[in-house]
């Protein structure tokens, strides 16, 4: 006890810097699918592939009926989703942290089977899967 009294900065430095650690693995986060998983949900039918990337990203490629809603607008273009709501969706982006958040917007609108591609679009191309043009 005397020690942790006689060093209080040396702890709170050490618990602040665990918890810091510990903050991203603990912070809420949507639901995940992986690229396998992914495309099982896109050959069962009824799937959206929402990709959250830019215009330019997109174009360099992306994955196969995909639709393009850049993360930045998807707030104000929730509409174009509106009919979509009762179908799995699947969120795209270069690594996954782009579409974790847009999962939770979706989630927050109403799309309560939204899934982010674990690994984004790295992850589908890892695992050999195709992109278009």
């Amino acid at each position: 006890m005397n020690f942790i009294l006689d060093n209080i900065f040396v702890v709170a430095i050490a618990v602040i810097s665990g918890g810091a650690l510990l903050w991203p693995a603990l912070a809420p986060r949507g639901k995940r699918a992986t690229a396998l998983q992914a495309t099982q949900m896109i050959n069962r039918g009824k799937t959206l592939v929402l990709d959250v990337r830019s215009s330019d990203e997109f174009a360099a490629g992306h994955v196969r009926d995909a639709k393009n809603i850049p993360l930045a607008d998807l707030g104000k273009r929730l509409g174009e989703l509106e009919k979509s709501k009762n179908r799995t969706v699947i969120v795209v982006c270069q690594n996954g942290a782009r579409a974790d958040k847009a999962v939770r917007q979706l989630q927050a609108a109403g799309f309560e089977d939204a899934h982010a591609l674990e690994g984004g679009l790295a992850a589908w191309l890892a695992a050999g899967l195709p992109v278009t043009k």
